[in-house]
């Protein structure tokens, strides 16, 4: 299959180089019948090819045949408005994987999923479509989302199945309801992360009890998004994540999805955050290896520009030779598993693009880091005996060229160094937790607390001037702005504190009803502001924003938020399930795949044939895989 991608790649080129339309005579009739001029074409590329000339003349043709398909559909669309989409059909229909489907573009999504289950046999609830790098949306026209004429579409399976038909009706069966199971898995995953991200957002999430996920910086430490980006950040790391513990089990179907939906948040975020980490890098490659491992290159049209965008990111924050990375880390070992990867696609995509000389200089770069990358075996077991994991072994004989001890010596400096930071970082988080709770308990909303908090750096006393100074941020509710904004009539017993304590009758009432009653609150902001209230303070319910809810809830539908619950337990269990313990664990690889492709890649008259692969192996905490921001150090740090 790959050696004939190849020809057909480099029969493509000639003909441009030569100005070749096949679709047109001496190469085809007036009836669009082949023409004789073919095989002397045939016989041409043949020989410069040194390859069967049967073999040419029948690629040849098929490209002939596609390209008076593709005229006969032009003209079609024009006259008639009706567009033709390639359709890519998953890898275990071995024949035919490549069709075109004849469909008008003011349909929507929904109907065009179901007129591809309906016309290659799909059940039409077990597939998704994915058209310009993104899932089909099933409620919007195909118009709306940008599909136009010749466009090609992905269709991927949620099933896993060998045949087209099940006689067996128990297998059947079960085949539904693993596609059902796996449906809910990809909704369970959307609902996890949100929860995660908006509970990152908020900050005030007691670390001790309640799980929650953080962005920190190559350190460990926990880094300040602006709050804009933060949400769409953490989205785009969790999905992230997420495709790649679908990627470590092989099940490529179900994380493109996450992967493009990880990039489509990447992509929320400010240029300058992608350009100064290789977070967004690392997602690159790893969109390019599903779709290589899904056998669907050709899908990918700009698999060429996302790799070289993982390039240039890899240059802009490692550096030109890397010398940001060694400045920050003390050596660039680990990250060389990611150009591997990069120099192994970048010849995969050449090749299939019928440029073997540039295919082959990528495969002698990824073959050579391969050589370097090697573990010995009897190292890692030196470690595990240590007490080790396998995981920081093969770290850290990377990063110390394969020197037993001094690996050692560096995985425990940095076993550590991190317990010390998380130490520092749950103190840090365990302090403003209760600064917040120290302002809720004088009557601000936890959303008052935290902008204070975060204007004053993190310092209480500041914070409470922000407040008193600012007394309308206690109108910044926490709750439904809807509910219960009705300004009831202080006691007297109320009114009679503040008299007693010096303020004004009139302004101790209107104080009072501002602050809902709370003494407190009412006591501060006058004696702050010389015993009376700020004039752009709102008096009245309809001057005013509805203050913080004092009750709890109405106890009705308890079960039922119950449940809620339970289920948003199990949505964020999934998700914290597949985030790596170790920070580093997208750089760790026995390497297994690269190796079993590289050599499969034989040498053959100067040039390389990279077979399609799908059966080749891949080889828990609650922090995310940290943003490697290599921003702070200028290009010529040595």
């Amino acid at each position: 299959m790959a050696q004939k991608k190849y020809l057909q790649a480099k029969l493509t080129q000639f003909l441009r180089e030569d100005r070749i339309q096949l679709w047109k005579p001496p190469y085809t009739d007036e009836n669009k019948k082949v023409g004789l001029a073919l095989k002397d074409l045939a016989k041409k590329y043949s020989d410069k090819l040194e390859c069967c000339e049967n073999e040419v003349e029948k690629i040849i043709e098929e490209i002939r045949c596609k390209a008076i398909e593709r005229g006969t559909g032009n003209e079609n669309y024009r006259t008639t408005g009706i567009a033709t989409i390639e359709v890519f059909l998953p890898p275990r229909l071995k024949k035919d994987r490549k069709n075109l489907l004849e469909t008008r573009l003011l349909i929507t999504g929904r109907e065009l999923r179901s007129k591809i289950a309906e016309t290659f046999g799909f059940q039409e609830n077990y597939i998704k479509i994915v058209i310009n790098k993104k899932q089909l949306q099933l409620g919007k026209t195909l118009e709306e989302q940008g599909v136009a004429h010749n466009v090609k579409a992905m269709v991927l399976e949620l099933k896993q199945s060998e045949e087209d038909v099940r006689k067996n009706f128990q297998l059947e069966e079960e085949e539904q309801n693993e596609a059902e199971l796996k449906e809910k898995q990809i909704q369970r995953t959307k609902r996890g992360l949100e929860i995660l991200a908006q509970r990152a957002a908020e900050t005030v999430v007691d670390p001790e009890m309640t799980p929650y996920l953080d962005i920190a910086n190559q350190t460990g430490r926990s880094i300040r998004i602006p709050a804009s980006e933060r949400k769409a950040l953490m989205l785009a790391m969790g999905y992230h994540e997420k495709g790649r513990a679908f990627l470590k089990r092989k099940e490529y179907g179900i994380a493109l999805p996450c992967l493009l939906d990880a990039d489509k948040y990447f992509c929320e975020c400010c240029r300058e955050l992608l350009d100064t980490v290789d977070n967004y890098a690392v997602l690159q490659l790893d969109i390019v290896w599903c779709y290589f491992r899904l056998e669907q290159l050709e899908c990918l049209d700009d698999a060429e520009k996302k790799l070289n965008l993982a390039q240039k990111c890899f240059k802009n924050c490692y550096g030109e030779n890397h010398q940001r990375l060694v400045h920050i880390k003390g050596n660039c070992g680990k990250e060389k598993v990611l150009f591997l990867r990069l120099y192994l696609l970048q010849g995969i995509r050449n090749y299939h693009s019928g440029n073997d000389v540039e295919a082959c200089e990528y495969l002698n770069k990824a073959r050579q880091l391969l050589k370097e990358l090697y573990i010995d075996p009897s190292k890692v077991d030196n470690l595990l005996q240590l007490g080790f994991t396998a995981q920081e072994a093969r770290l850290g004989l990377r990063a110390c060229d394969g020197n037993v001890d001094h690996a050692a010596t560096h995985i425990t400096n940095r076993r550590e160094e991190l317990a010390q930071i998380r130490k520092e970082e749950k103190e840090k988080k365990r302090r403003r937790l209760e600064n917040i709770r120290s302002l809720k308990g004088m009557g601000y909303s936890t959303h008052a607390a935290q902008q204070a908090l975060h204007a004053a750096s993190g310092n209480l006393d500041e914070a409470l001037k922000i407040l008193l100074s600012n007394p309308q941020m206690w109108w910044l509710n926490d709750s439904n702005p809807e509910t219960d904004n009705r300004q009831e009539s202080p006691s007297q017993e109320n009114i009679d504190q503040l008299v007693y304590m010096g303020f004004d009758a009139l302004v101790a009432e209107a104080a009072l009803r501002v602050f809902r009653g709370n003494v407190q609150l009412a006591a501060q902001t006058l004696a702050h502001n010389g015993g009376s209230l700020p004039p752009d303070l709102p008096l009245s319910p309809e001057d005013s924003l509805s203050p913080p809810a004092t009750s709890p809830s109405d106890s009705a539908g308890t079960s039922s938020a119950s449940t809620d619950e339970d289920m948003e337990t199990e949505a964020v269990n999934e998700i914290l399930e597949d985030i790596p313990e170790h920070e580093e664990d997208y750089l760790d690889s026995t390497l297994e795949d690269e190796e079993m492709i590289i050599a499969e890649c034989a040498p053959s008259g100067g040039s390389f044939q990279p077979q399609d692969c799908s059966s080749s192996q891949m080889p828990s905490g609650l922090s995310s895989r940290c943003i490697q921001d290599f921003s702070s150090l200028p290009e010529g740090t040595d």
